[in-house]
């Protein structure tokens, strides 16, 4: 089962501030409309209801019925309004309700039961989307009984939705703005406010393994501070811990080596005075023991300071490559000549340099020939060759021997892994050669020679003199 993915902190904390925002903004936004609604409706419903009245107030009861005092320019104002043109108005007038006196008999009539000088005002779709006023008044005696009449007028709504939209954008845009502005200012907050963790994690990537000095925040908050404490006290205790591996590895060296010098040294006294040959032979075996293991120790000692966790005490400087080669491959000459083994070296006309520990560069350097002559057989040919290929250090240590067996492939670089049964390796060599490569920021290969023989490449980034 996958690792869950990971969520941004930057757009965690954009999304719970900034989504309240927008959420409130609609609210705000409808509120807006339902009160500029309302408010036109108040507007619009004063008006009908001002020339309801005015339209009432020409109605007259006589005796011998009602008088309508409404002129033909009094119809063509309420007809159509002078403000707006396009709008349409509508009136009726009935006496007793229901029964048309004059206007438009399309008028559908109010809800319910109106009560008399009550105005009531609804929506209608006849014969348009219109607001209607119903105002119900005692006409007084008209003929010989009291009558009552009703009052009609209807606007189209149009004009009062326009105006509730108008309302609404005047309200929403400077809102938007307000909002807009809150959000850039919450983005720059917390852009400002990440940005110790931005530079915690800058300082904690770009480090090398070796890198254990404490992280450096200028002015951070309190919780990023924390944070930046907890990791310092957590590299002091590993550089602790190193210090107390290092401590450990010196003691060892001593404790270890100098007992196996003497066992060394007191068996190649017994062997020149013994002369029993079965006695003889014993020696010869506890000789070739203690030849081994302090040839174990000094390799594992070396793997030791190859390990990254070792490096914080060894410095990285510029490195000759070519002077490096031609001292270890001097160095070796007369133990190929012991061996039956023809050593070589070829170098470039210019001096190839890289950054990295010499000791642990020399070292790997000295496994390699070191594998080549005791693996390569008697009479084989090794060549250690330098170049410069594309900003990259090529060592390369070649032998005609018999090679690595196929089976064996990248286990051969894995820790007391021997590529023969012969000789007495002890299967860190190029255990040790890999360590340091990739401490260095490099690669270690094993390749098939033509016609036959292994080729050890030993890869690494190069610098320029001038950067030295």
């Amino acid at each position: 089962m996958g690792a869950p993915p990971r969520r941004s902190l930057h757009r965690q904390l954009l999304l719970w501030l900034l989504l309240p925002q927008i959420v409130l903004w609609l609210v705000a936004a409808f509120g807006a409309y339902r009160l500029a609604s309302r408010h036109a409706d108040e507007l619009v419903d004063a008006s009908l209801l001002q020339a309801a009245r005015a339209l009432a107030r020409q109605i007259k009861p006589t005796a011998s019925g009602v008088f309508v005092d409404l002129p033909a320019s009094a119809q063509d104002i309420l007809s159509v309004n002078p403000a707006n043109p396009q709008e349409r108005v509508l009136y009726t007038v009935s006496s007793p309700p229901g029964q048309l006196l004059l206007g438009d008999a399309r008028m559908p009539p109010p809800p319910g039961q109106p009560a008399l000088n009550e105005p009531v005002f609804f929506d209608t779709a006849l014969p348009e989307a219109m607001r209607v006023v119903s105002l119900d008044l005692h006409l007084g005696a008209a003929g010989a009984l009291d009558s009552a009449m009703r009052v009609q007028v209807a606007r189209s709504t149009a004009p009062r939705d326009q105006l509730a939209r108008r309302m609404l954008l005047d309200t929403a845009l400077p809102l938007s703005l307000l909002i807009g502005l809150m959000s850039m200012g919450v983005w720059a907050g917390i852009r400002k406010g990440l940005k110790p963790l931005a530079e915690l994690q800058r300082q904690m990537q770009g480090r090398r393994a070796d890198a254990l000095d404490p992280v450096q925040l200028q002015a951070a908050p309190a919780e990023v501070g924390a944070l930046a404490d907890a990791v310092n006290e957590l590299l002091g205790q590993v550089q602790h811990s190193l210090a107390t591996q290092r401590r450990f590895i010196s003691d060892a060296a001593h404790q270890l080596r100098t007992p196996l010098a003497g066992l060394k040294g007191q068996t190649e006294l017994a062997l020149a005075a013994a002369t029993d040959p079965a006695l003889r032979q014993r020696l010869e075996r506890v000789h070739e023991s203690a030849v081994r293991g302090a040839r174990l120790v000094s390799q594992l000692l070396v793997l030791a300071r190859a390990e990254p966790e070792a490096g914080a005490a060894q410095p990285r400087e510029p490195v000759d490559c070519t002077r490096l080669v031609s001292e270890v491959v001097a160095e070796w000459v007369p133990r190929a000549l012991a061996a039956g083994c023809d050593l070589g070296v070829d170098l470039p006309a210019t001096p190839v340099q890289t950054m990295g520990v010499a000791v642990l560069l020399r070292e790997a350097l000295a496994n390699l020939v070191d594998n080549a002559l005791r693996y390569a057989g008697a009479g084989a040919a090794i060549t250690v060759r330098l170049r410069d290929a594309g900003g990259q250090v090529v060592l390369e240590v070649e032998d005609n021997g018999p090679g690595v067996p196929a089976d064996l492939g990248e286990r051969a670089f894995e820790r007391f892994v021997r590529g023969a049964t012969g000789g007495d390796g002890c299967g860190l060599g190029l255990a040790i050669v890999r360590e340091i490569a990739e401490r260095h920021g490099g690669r270690c290969e094993l390749h098939a020679a033509v016609p036959h023989g292994c080729v050890a490449r030993f890869v690494l980034p190069t610098i320029a003199l001038n950067q030295a």
